[in-house]
């Protein structure tokens, strides 16, 4: 054997062994802007983590959830990294199906995580996700369609400023609609809007016994309210939208105004995306003067599933993707506008974010406005803004979803839906046990 061909053959077994080495983490995500643009960013992790590739798996808000819990509960194995919310962590971690978040890196700075959204991602002590981004709700509007219309939209509105400001500013011949809210149902779709809604009209999901309260007074007075004003002030085929189709709505100058998370903010103001990026407001989300906010509290984040059998490389990203070095590559490629809201004191503390996003405060005191531990105006006996943080919420609020997106579309009336969302939600609580 001469000296080159046992050169060649050195050199390709160490190559063989490389890639044997490498680790490929299938990543489940949602479809939303600041994910796309995470995928767009990795070639940064891979540089620094040349030993593993990543494979996607990007999906609908309502399709991701489901395929992600389905593989969870059954133990699949298909995700080596997870992106859920402020519901899922507390339950899947109490339940053994998540790894804590031990071994982030010195210089991840934990401490720095906005403390609101750190506590609904924490158990006993223990991180079990890392926040992607974290986002409340508020008002985004048109200023020049409410300059025309003679209005002044208020720091802090009133539910009955809002609908009234709606049916103005509504211009159904050249396809502008006062208002767009989410109607695709799902508990984290139209039921997230809506939950969040009914807490400021002093409603609830369920009595101190668990009871449901979809018989009482305050969710009429919610859903009338939202079915009328989306059919003289929204778009048609509201019961079709969420947040994507709402977006782009608004980013097309077809919304006078949308209710919808923070995180929108920079999507709205951005002239690269947005066509009336530098005609928006924003404001606090509605009240009806009860003492809440129709505002929600989340957190798109990443977890790693127990089933991992890369849980060391999946924990590398993950603090790759969540840590402020992260925002700083954001804000160098696409400009500090665009650097996830919501997880990081320090990102409200800079000075530059300040200056590039005018919603940095309003995103900010509608996530510590939030409280999950009292979210409506009569006691109940669970946590959660837009949802309740029980197992079986998942099924019920998608239920209910369903019914009340029937109601906004036309195809039974707002009593009917009440009346089958509260048979619905009796028979699950009953047989899951909460009602003896």
């Amino acid at each position: 054997m001469t000296l080159r061909t046992f050169l060649l053959g050195a050199c390709s077994a160490l190559a063989f062994a490389g890639m044997a080495s490498a680790e490929t983490l299938t990543i489940a995500t949602v479809n939303n802007g600041d994910m796309i643009r995470m995928q767009k960013l990795t070639d940064d992790f891979k540089a620094k983590n040349p030993g593993i590739d990543l494979e996607w798996v990007t999906l609908e808000e309502n399709v991701l959830r489901q395929k992600v819990t389905t593989d969870i509960a059954t133990k699949g194995g298909q995700y080596d990294v997870l992106t859920i919310g402020t519901y899922e962590v507390p339950i899947w971690a109490k339940q053994g199906w998540l790894l804590p978040l031990d071994n982030l890196g010195s210089n991840y700075d934990v401490d720095d995580l906005l403390p609101a959204i750190r506590s609904g991602l924490t158990v006993d002590g223990k991180l079990y996700a890392a926040p992607f981004y974290g986002e409340s709700s508020m008002v985004m509007y048109r200023k020049d369609l409410f300059d025309a219309a003679g209005l002044k939209m208020p720091d802090a509105p009133t539910w009955d400023f809002i609908a009234d400001a709606a049916r103005k500013v509504t211009n159904k011949d050249k396809e502008i609609y006062g208002i767009c809210l989410r109607g695709k149902a799902g508990w984290g779709e139209n039921m997230a809007f809506l939950t969040a809604m009914s807490n400021s009209f002093g409603a609830r999901w369920f009595d101190e016994k668990w009871k449901p309260q979809f018989d009482q007074p305050e969710w009429k007075d919610t859903l009338d309210f939202y079915v009328k004003l989306m059919k003289d002030a929204g778009p048609p085929g509201a019961s079709s939208n969420g947040f994507n189709e709402n977006l782009a709505l608004f980013q097309t100058g077809k919304c006078g105004m949308w209710i919808d998370a923070t995180v929108a903010a920079s999507f709205v103001a951005d002239p690269k995306q947005s066509q009336v990026a530098d005609k928006v407001g924003f404001a606090l989300a509605p009240d009806k003067g009860l003492g809440k906010r129709g505002n929600w509290l989340w957190a798109w984040s990443l977890a790693v599933p127990a089933g991992t059998q890369k849980a060391e490389a999946a924990e590398k990203f993950v603090a790759w993707a969540t840590s402020k070095e992260y925002s700083n590559l954001v804000a160098e490629k696409e400009g500090w506008l665009n650097a996830p809201p919501g997880t990081r004191k320090s990102l409200y503390a800079n000075a530059d974010y300040q200056k590039a996003a005018s919603f940095a405060k309003m995103t900010l005191d509608s996530i510590n406005s939030a409280d999950p531990t009292k979210p409506t105006v009569k006691p109940v006996p669970y946590v959660g803004v837009q949802f309740v943080a029980i197992p079986e919420f998942q099924g019920i609020g998608t239920a209910v979803g369903q019914q009340f997106s029937a109601a906004l579309a036309g195809q039974i009336s707002v009593d009917q839906a009440l009346k089958s969302a509260q048979q619905l939600a009796t028979r699950e609580m009953t047989k899951a046990g909460y009602i003896k």
